[in-house]
């Protein structure tokens, strides 16, 4: 069963359908203004990073935006990098620490 993104001309809203065998050829409409009138685009896609490829690759310098901070993958990555650059070494206690705040473990134990 493929799914498949779909941009409406009329609104713009871009929407993913499932395409069943037998139903390839089935109208779909926008699920915001109920359009018919859609047209098949790219998909978005992720590509999955080790940890340290993406240590690796991060640059402390570079100032994030606020989107940056909601994924839980990049906490601590900043200080990681840092105390590496510093030729720091933070310790087992300190990859705990990031891992419990990743995971929302910290605010319960501060709580």
């Amino acid at each position: 069963m493929p799914i498949f993104e779909y941009e409406c001309a009329r609104c713009g809203q871009v929407s993913s359908h499932i395409v069943l065998g037998r139903r390839k050829r089935e109208r779909r409409s926008c699920p915001a203004c109920r359009s018919t009138r859609l047209r098949r685009v790219m998909s978005r896609f992720a590509v999955v990073e080790s940890e340290a490829s993406r240590l690796q690759s991060f640059d402390t310098s570079s100032p994030r935006d606020e989107s940056f901070y909601r994924d839980s993958r990049n906490v601590g990555l900043w200080a990681k990098k840092r105390a590496r650059e510093m030729g720091v070494d933070l310790g087992p206690q300190f990859e705990s620490t990031v891992e419990k705040a990743r995971s929302g473990k910290l605010i319960k134990e501060m709580s």
